[in-house]
C-alpha cells in the first residue's frame, strides 16, 4: 500500500566546491579495474591504438552516470527504490548479481601480491587475506561511512593521479606521444581500431568498467543522496551505520515530491548544471587523464617487453623498468602507488556493494511488513562481512592469483 508522499519546495543549488564528492568514490571504484589493470594491461600486448576505447568508454559512463543522478536529484531517492516500484522482481536480482558479480576478491589479491613483490615476500595469500579484513574493520569504524569514503577516495586520486601524471610525462618519448594521439582516433601499429587477435572479453571488460561499471554505477544515486543533492536534501541519511547495531529505525526509503513551479523548475536547473560540471570535471576529465596516463606509462614501459602478459606481471614489469630508469625508490614508490589504488578500490567496492544488497534486502524486508521499522545498520554489516567471509574462504582454499579470479 503506497504512502500519500509529502510535497516540498526544490533546495536551492548548493556552490560547486560544495558538490565535489559522490564522483571522486565512483572514480575510484573504477582505479583497480579499467584504470589501473585493463587498459594498461591491453597495452602492454597491443600498444596505444585502443586509446579511443577508453575514451568513448568513459564518455558513455559519463552520461550513464549523469541520467542515474538526475533521478536521485528529482526524486531523493536512489534508482533500486524506483526499480523496486515498476520490477517486484528487482530487490531480488540486485542482490544475487551483485554477490556473484562482485565478491570474487581479485582486486585485493592483485594489490596484495604488488605489495609482496615490494616487501620481497613470496607467498601473498596471507596478506590477501589480512588486507580483506583491514578493509571491514576500517569500513566499520567510520561513524559515517559516507564521509570516510569520501575522504580516503579523494586523498588517494589527489596524490596519485599527479605522481602517474609526471611518470608518465618523464618516460614517455614523442614516438609514445605520436602513438597516443594516432590511438584516440583508433589508428595502431598495424591494426585499425581492432587488433587482430585481441581478447573479445578483455576489450569488452576494459570498455566497460572505463569508471566503475556494472551494479556500481547505480550507487552513484545512494551517494548523491547522502550527499544531499537536490531532493536528496530531505532523504534520512543512514549515520554511525555501526555506532549501535541493536537499534531498529524508522526507515524512509522513498523520496520526497516537490511542485512543478517556476521557481522549483529554475532551482532544479541550476542544481543540473553544477552537477554535470563537477561530474565532468571529476569524473570524465581526471578519469580519462588517468587513464590514458597510465595507458602511456605502460607503452613506454613494459610495452614489447616478452613473458609478462599475464596475470598482474606487467606491472611489476613497469616498477622494475621505473626502477631502472629512475631509481629503485621511484619504482617502489610506483608499486605502492599501484597496491594503494587497488586496495582503495576493493574498499569502494564494498562499501557500494554492501549498500546495494543491504537497500535491496530493506525493501524487500519492508514490502512484507507494515510498519517502516528495519535496522538497515545490521543489514549492511552483514553483507559486508558476509562477502569478506567469502573471500578469505576463497583465499584459505588456495584461490588467490588475481588472474583466476
Amino acid at each position: 500500500m503506497e504512502k500519500k508522499k509529502a510535497v516540498k519546495e526544490f533546495p536551492a543549488a548548493l556552490p560547486l566546491r560544495k558538490l565535489i564528492g559522490p564522483s571522486f568514490i565512483i572514480l575510484a571504484m573504477g582505479l583497480g579495474s579499467g584504470e589501473v589493470i585493463l587498459w594498461p594491461y591491453l597495452t602492454t600486448n597491443y600498444g596505444l591504438g585502443l586509446a579511443w576505447a577508453a575514451l568513448l568508454g568513459i564518455t558513455f559512463q559519463y552520461f550513464i552516470n549523469m541520467e542515474i543522478e538526475r533521478y536521485a536529484l528529482v526524486r531523493g531517492e536512489s534508482v533500486f527504490v524506483g526499480l523496486g516500484k515498476i520490477f517486484r522482481w528487482a530487490p531480488y536480482w540486485f542482490i544475487v548479481s551483485t554477490f556473484v558479480g562482485f565478491g570474487l576478491p581479485g582486486i585485493i589479491a592483485a594489490s596484495a601480491q604488488v605489495i609482496a613483490t615490494l616487501l620481497g615476500l613470496a607467498n601473498f595469500k596471507w596478506l590477501a587475506l589480512g588486507m580483506l579484513v583491514t578493509i571491514g574493520l576500517i569500513i566499520s569504524s567510520g561513524k559515517t561511512v559516507y564521509t570516510l569514503m569520501e575522504k580516503l577516495t579523494r586523498t588517494i586520486i589527489i596524490i596519485g593521479v599527479p605522481f602517474i601524471f609526471v611518470l608518465a610525462v618523464i618516460l614517455a618519448t614523442q614516438a609514445d606521444w605520436s602513438a597516443l594521439w594516432q590511438g584516440l582516433i583508433g589508428r595502431g601499429q598495424g591494426f585499425v581500431f581492432i587488433p587482430e587477435g585481441i581478447s573479445l572479453a578483455a576489450f569488452l571488460a576494459a570498455f566497460a568498467y572505463s569508471g566503475a561499471g556494472g551494479n556500481l554505477n547505480l550507487t552513484q544515486s545512494i551517494y548523491v543522496k547522502e550527499k544531499g543533492y537536490g531532493m536528496g536534501l530531505y532523504a534520512q541519511k543512514i549515520k554511525g551505520l555501526f555506532t549501535d547495531v541493536k537499534v531498529s529505525q524508522e526507515i524512509q526509503l522513498e523520496g520526497t515530491d516537490f511542485a512543478l513551479t517556476p521557481g522549483n523548475l529554475k532551482r532544479f536547473h541550476q542544481w543540473w548544471r553544477r552537477v554535470s560540471l563537477e561530474h565532468a570535471l571529476v569524473f570524465w576529465l581526471v578519469g580519462i587523464v588517468s587513464m590514458l596516463m597510465l595507458m602511456l606509462l605502460a607503452h613506454s614501459t613494459a610495452f614489447g617487453t616478452e613473458n609478462i602478459a599475464s596475470g598482474i606481471n606487467f606491472v611489476l614489469a613497469e616498477g622494475d623498468i621505473i626502477g631502472g630508469e629512475l631509481g629503485p625508490l621511484v619504482g617502489a614508490l610506483f608499486l605502492l602507488g599501484v597496491g594503494i589504488m587497488l586496495f582503495q578500490t576493493q574498499l569502494g567496492i564494498l562499501d557500494s556493494t554492501s549498500r546495494i544488497m543491504s537497500e535491496n534486502a530493506a525493501l524487500i524486508k519492508l514490502s512484507d511488513q507494515k510498519n517502516g521499522k528495519i535496522n538497515l545498520s545490521r543489514i549492511y554489516f552483514l553483507f559486508l562481512w558476509a562477502q569478506i567471509l567469502f573471500g578469505s574462504v576463497m583465499f584459505l582454499l588456495n584461490i588467490y592469483e588475481p588472474k583466476t579470479l
